[in-house]
């Protein structure tokens, strides 16, 4: 079985390695396009553009390894089966079972590989992308949650901020203070903040109006600290959307949420998501293997490549849309984020015992 799974992974990552580079060529080609539009703006050049294609590539990767492992697996078993290879192992004893413990060993790589991209790779290469297009284009990250902006519950204080700019320093900051009681103490306006330390912001061109039983008072200041819990990690979610960010981040954003009593659910979704997603891997090499046995029936290999295709879009868009409903309609977290590798899992089990009965 060791010759079994060597020769199986060698067939299955070319054929996976022919299919990425195909998917990605399409979707780099398509980001090129897109971004022709805003070229010539500030000092968007070509250069920039294709620097900024480039480093979107490892999130594409990391989006489209089901699919392309699903396709690269249909088209590697199918060419097997056609050449009556996957014939003369059966006839050597080799059963489903088997099969899928081959399949599960040289999915392992892929699910470290997908994992690595997702966290490590991806989500810095994403945010030092919309950074760099963000400062070519000498312009800022509008946060639109609501026409005002962005507003940040931290401890006892609301904060509005208006904008990040690309080096993760804020424009135009509201902050809104209350005592235990939930009197308004005062709101501090300044124009720029700019991260210090771990706990400690500075505050420029500051305006400072003060609530007392005496009176309200006001006081201009060209600097001050603000002590908050806000990070330029915690903010600079507003550059990429959760779906593009690590699990790690995901969890810090959403516990801060939680703790200042917030909605996390699209959050937490994400984070599951990340935690589970690159296991879709194994599960989609399963949903392959059955086709393997209608490649005669089906009428060759490209109606098969095509029902690979659109599962695969299937299953990313049916997730997403799982996703999006699990965050309206406040679902359990891991639940929304497993639910369509679940079903595909089923629905490869259902094709399988179906080949096994006949």
């Amino acid at each position: 079985m060791n010759l079994l799974t060597r020769y199986l992974a060698r067939e299955i990552y070319a054929s996976i390695a022919l299919v990425f580079a195909a998917l990605i060529m399409l979707f780099a080609f398509l980001d090129f396009i897109g971004q022709l539009g805003t070229m010539g703006y500030g000092q968007y050049s070509l250069g920039y553009v294709v620097l900024f294609v480039l480093l979107t590539i490892p999130g594409h990767i990391y989006e489209l390894f089901p699919v392309a492992v699903l396709i690269g697996t249909i088209v590697a078993l199918v060419q097997m089966a056609a050449r009556s290879e996957l014939t003369i192992y059966r006839a050597s004893g080799a059963s489903t079972g088997q099969m899928l413990g081959a399949l599960s060993k040289i999915a392992v790589p892929m699910i470290l590989l997908s994992f690595i991209c997702g966290e490590l790779i991806a989500p810095p290469s994403e945010r030092l992308a919309q950074k760099l297009r963000l400062k070519a284009l000498n312009t800022q990250v509008s946060l639109q949650a609501f026409r005002s902006g962005v507003w940040v519950k931290d401890d006892a204080s609301f904060v509005n901020v208006r904008s990040v700019m690309p080096d993760t320093s804020l424009s135009d900051i509201d902050i809104y203070t209350f005592d235990k009681s939930f009197h308004m103490n005062s709101v501090i306006r300044a124009k720029r903040a700019s991260y210090l330390e771990p706990g400690v912001w500075q505050l420029h061109d500051v305006l400072e109006t003060s609530f007392a039983a005496r009176g309200v008072s006001t006081k201009s200041m060209p600097v001050r600290e603000w002590q908050s819990a806000l990070t330029p990690g915690i903010l600079s979610v507003m550059l990429v959307v959760p779906e593009q960010m690590s699990a790690l981040d995901l969890y810090k954003y959403a516990s801060h949420l939680k703790e200042n009593k917030q909605q996390s659910a699209r959050y937490e979704i994400a984070m599951w998501n990340k935690l589970v997603y690159p296991f879709a891997l194994l599960v989609m090499m399963v949903l392959a293997l059955p086709f393997a046995s209608y490649q005669r029936r089906a009428g060759g290999v490209s109606i098969l490549v095509f029902m690979g295709i659109v599962l695969g879009l299937v299953f990313h868009f049916a997730g997403r849309l799982v996703g999006s409903l699990g965050s309206l309609n406040d679902w359990q977290p891991l639940f929304s984020a497993t639910a369509m590798t679940g079903v595909f899992l089923l629905i490869g089990a259902f094709m399988l015992w179906r080949v096994e009965r006949r």
